[in-house]
């Protein structure tokens, strides 16, 4: 198995098994806001069982990291908007409104589970990731074993001959019945062949005479030939 440090400090390492957010409840149960896919500081750091100073300290340092895995801040409107249906403020705690609030994904608690070293359960999930990518490293499907055709005997040799002539004898009478079809057929293309000759030599001599016919047209149109001056006696 790679030693942990490899998701501590391989951003390539954690990218590859980000994906893998199911490993969160195995190691422990997750408690999500009741929009199903989001927690705040306070639950992150509960879950990996540490101060929200430890986890608003990584937020910091990897803000980049953690936003692209779903991190994210709501202010403003939006953040009304999602405390109406998600949080209960508290009046003693907030008397004038919270000025903003940061939500995780799971996603992003499997990122900060790859970042977090001061925390049991974080390491927890870093060996389990581990584990699952050393499994799927190592498991080899082993390939079934093909089973040897049987020798071909004298009697199924000669069956398969016997149904070769038999296929051979359907042929002729096949072939047989065939001929007379192939011999109109060819009596019909012959006489089509004749009537395109026949057409194609209307169609020349229709040419020709709408070539004469296009000359006689530009004549009438440049007018009348000038006749010839009679010659001086």
């Amino acid at each position: 198995m790679p030693p942990e440090a490899v998701l501590l400090e391989s951003r390539a390492m954690r990218d590859s098994v980000m994906g893998r957010v199911d490993v969160l409840d195995k190691v422990k149960a997750l408690v999500l806001l009741p929009d199903g896919l989001h927690v705040t500081t306070r639950m992150v750091a509960d879950y990996f069982e540490v101060g929200d100073r430890a986890v608003n300290s990584l937020m910091r340092r990897h803000r980049a990291e953690l936003s692209e895995n779903g991190m994210h801040v709501l202010k403003g409107s939006d953040l009304r908007t999602f405390e109406s249906s998600n949080l209960k403020l508290s009046a003693e705690s907030y008397p004038q409104g919270r000025a903003h609030l940061t939500l995780y994904t799971r996603r992003t608690i499997l990122n900060i589970a790859m970042l977090l070293r001061d925390s049991e359960v974080a390491r927890a999930v870093r060996t389990y990731l581990l584990d699952v990518e050393e499994d799927a490293r190592t498991r080899v499907e082993v390939p079934r074993p093909r089973q040897a055709r049987p020798a071909p005997t004298v009697e199924s040799l000669d069956h398969r001959l016997t149904n070769v002539e038999s296929s051979l004898a359907d042929i002729g009478p096949a072939l047989r019945d065939l001929g007379p079809v192939i011999g109109r057929i060819s009596v019909r293309l012959d006489r089509l062949d004749r009537r395109l000759d026949a057409t194609n030599r209307v169609v020349c001599a229709m040419s020709e005479r709408l070539s004469d016919l296009s000359e006689d047209v530009r004549e009438l149109r440049s007018g009348p030939r000038p006749l010839p001056l009679p010659q001086p006696r």
